[in-house]
């Protein structure tokens, strides 16, 4: 399955200020599988070293500070072949090794020549941790679930990815094209962007399979609580955890303690969250106070939304049957438009430098605030089919002074009404894009 961070990888192994990557991920995202495909596709060989399967490999990083020391007990260990610039050296599993985490800095100062890349599990919570850190000496990549336009690829559906990718103006999509990509998004919101799942959908079609495949993932993140240092929070992660689905289904998505536990307060649970958060497991969207750049200065720190990282792990952990994505527009409305959502903020994240936050005043909402350069953008999602937005056009009365485009997602096809860009929920991979093209209009060049 092609995943576009592999362009990301290319531009890290030709740039002459390569330093040792770390790449990011939520565990059972195919770190791994990347950086192995990479290795074979751009390079004479790869040295994969795991030090979780291989603990003793530990040692060599414990006794010496020396790289070449270090490669040639790896190659003697290992029977692996190494040499500069031709071999793609892997570690893995490195989260609990903090002497390999140190000894990057080391490759980098004495030994650039080598090509690392480094990946682990909760690897989040490890680079968290207030421990010896490499500052400035790495290099770091995140890895995201597969988007929908890598979902329509590994489906078999690159004339759609094609089509969406030639799109460089503001005009309606043909219907032979916009209804098939709404079909296909209903899939999507049903396997979501976790490769294995994906893999078994595309090739077996079997939902019992892919279900199992799911709650497998979820069984595993859950294991993964007991990892925090202390125990006794094991049980606050896994009640927040759970409470997510029912978070999101209310009509005021504001996270709220009392949801996890009668009575529950923040101070009790914010470490519990904080977790899930450096595990990537769940995004943390702050209400934003103003408008104005750079956003992570109007944070409302006591204001947040929780999402899952994947929209299928979200429809899984909310126990909704898959059959309902061949019950008309069901999939998009369920919880109050929960999962449409999640899925837009999944869309978003990896485009934009900033993380998405969100606006309130009094009962009006906006969904998401992007940051996109030196521009703020207000983004409304809209799973129904009324698409009135009450809370754009608040905004817009509010801060028209400094808003130049609105966003809106939602079942309406590509337009473009005065500020107002209508974005159909399935080119959500193409915002940024479609956000530029919309401003180099006439109408909006002069600012």
């Amino acid at each position: 399955m092609k995943r576009f961070i592999l362009n990301d990888l290319i531009k890290w192994k030709n740039s002459k200020y390569r330093k040792p990557l770390i790449l990011k991920g939520v565990r059972q995202v195919g770190k791994t599988w990347i950086l192995k495909e990479f290795g074979r596709l751009y390079y004479e060989n790869v040295a994969y070293f795991n030090f979780d399967e291989n603990i003793e490999y530990r040692e060599f990083f414990e006794k010496t500070k020396d790289v070449n020391r270090i490669l040639q007990n790896l190659m003697f260990i290992s029977g692996e072949k190494i040499e500069p610039e031709k071999t793609l050296i892997i570690f893995d599993e490195i989260q609990d090794c903090p002497n390999v985490i140190n000894s990057l800095k080391y490759f980098y100062e004495n030994s650039p020549e080598y090509h690392i890349a480094c990946a682990g599990s909760l690897l989040g919570i490890a680079l968290a941790k207030p421990s010896s850190f490499p500052v400035g000496k790495v290099d770091f990549l995140n890895i995201y679930p597969m988007t929908f336009s890598e979902f329509l690829l590994a489906n078999g559906d690159e004339n759609l990815k094609l089509y969406l990718d030639s799109i460089d103006e503001i005009e309606k999509i043909p219907s032979a094209f916009y209804n098939p990509l709404y079909e296909k998004l209903k899939m999507y919101y049903v396997t979501g962007g976790m490769p294995e799942v994906v893999y078994l959908w595309t090739q077996e079609r079997d939902i019992e399979l892919m279900k199992k495949t799911s709650n497998n993932i979820i069984e595993a993140y859950e294991r993964d609580f007991a990892k925090h240092p202390n125990i006794r929070e094991f049980p606050k992660i896994s009640m927040i955890w759970k409470s997510i689905p029912s978070q999101l289904s209310k009509e005021n998505k504001k996270f709220i303690y009392k949801i996890v536990k009668e009575g529950a307060r923040a101070r009790e649970y914010e470490d519990a969250l904080q977790w899930l958060v450096d595990a990537n497991l769940v995004y943390k969207i702050y209400r934003s106070s103003a408008p104005r750049i750079p956003l992570s200065s109007y944070d409302d720190l006591q204001a947040f939304k929780i999402y899952l990282v994947d929209v299928g792990l979200l429809g899984r952990l909310s126990m909704l049957s898959p059959s309902a994505f061949g019950d008309g527009n069901r999939l998009f409305t369920e919880f109050k438009g929960a999962l449409t959502e999640n899925y837009i903020l999944q869309s978003l994240a990896p485009q934009f430098e900033v993380l998405p936050r969100y606006w309130t005043d009094n009962n009006y909402e906006v969904d998401f605030i992007i940051q996109n350069e030196n521009d703020i953008f207000p983004v409304e999602v809209k799973a129904e089919k009324n698409t009135k937005s009450k809370s754009l056009f608040k905004f817009k009365e509010k801060y028209s002074d400094e808003i130049k485009l609105r966003v809106r997602f939602s079942f309406e096809n590509l337009t473009l009404d005065d500020d107002l860009l209508n974005i159909p929920l399935f080119m959500a991979d193409y915002s940024k894009k479609i956000i530029d093209i919309a401003l180099k209009k006439d109408k909006y060049f002069c600012f």
